[in-house]
């Protein structure tokens, strides 16, 4: 009889430990990110965000429209998934397989989403009359691809895409991470100047601000193609919070997305790593 009692005890102990555990540990999400823009809902996961939303603002940097963007984000979903692959058709490697025996550059440099990204608008600006393109078309002017008319069945998701992180559709895209701490503010402030150029920026030890210049119309979309972005960047430079315009992100609360926030600066973008 002690020794069922005994045993008894043991595993209601058992229990209420493992209950312990479970209760003390913070759920692990699905990680992914969503644009959405009218009726499209394009699903990416991380390293689809963080290049898309690369391609956006280098795209902006060089003063391209958002076609451009929204012509490489297709271009690179066909391509490769929007993945930064060291394999390819023959020596195709990259966000767009582009070959080193094409001229397109050596497999390091390709392998840089700088490089490739850059070396892709370089094509896309010497063909004429590419904004008003299809994207078919235009993608293959650039690629000459043996399935030209593949890049098209990726449109919408590419448009919707464009339009959220060149800050045209606004507090449209989020991601839902599981939060992690320990973001730096250097590499956050070494990624978006890479990204966007030289950028005014002003920091403590764990936040960055980033006032917005310019027309009332072109800081809004500045603005939001910078909070985008670095929610699009979040998981891997471990930001914990952004706020824009009335409106705040947070990882910990990430499902929400984009919540009302009357504290939010109206012109200045603010990430926070604590």
């Amino acid at each position: 009889m002690r020794l069922r009692w005994l045993l008894v005890f043991g595993l209601v102990a058992s229990a209420t430990l493992v209950t312990t555990v479970l209760r003390d540990r913070s759920p692990v999400r699905s990680e992914y990110c969503t644009a959405k823009v009218g009726t499209t809902q394009a699903q990416v996961d991380l390293e689809q965000a963080q290049w898309s939303s690369l391609m956006a603002a280098i795209g902006l940097r060089r003063g391209l429209p958002p076609r451009a963007t929204t012509i490489a984000i297709a271009t690179a979903f066909q391509e490769s998934k929007v993945h930064n692959i060291d394999y390819g058709d023959r020596d195709s490697v990259g966000l767009f397989q582009q070959r080193p025996s094409q001229g397109w550059g050596t497999v390091e440099q390709i392998l840089d989403p700088h490089y490739s990204i850059g070396k892709f608008f370089d094509g896309l600006v010497k063909v004429k009359g590419y904004a008003g393109m299809e994207i078919t078309a235009a993608a293959q002017k650039v690629q000459r691809s043996a399935y030209p008319g593949a890049y098209a069945q990726h449109e919408n998701d590419a448009r919707a895409l464009a339009s959220a992180l060149t800050g045209y559709s606004q507090a449209s895209f989020s991601c839902q991470l599981n939060p992690t701490q320990g973001g730096n503010i250097d590499n956050v402030d070494r990624s978006v100047q890479a990204a966007f150029g030289k950028i005014a920026v002003s920091g403590s030890k764990d936040a960055l601000a980033y006032p917005m210049s310019g027309s009332p119309a072109n800081q809004k979309a500045r603005g939001w193609a910078l909070a985008q972005y670095l929610v699009a960047n979040a998981a891997q430079l471990k930001i914990t919070g952004i706020s824009f315009d009335g409106r705040t992100w947070t990882a910990v609360d990430s499902p929400a997305g984009w919540v009302k926030d009357s504290k939010s600066d109206a012109n200045t973008v603010r990430a926070r790593m604590n």
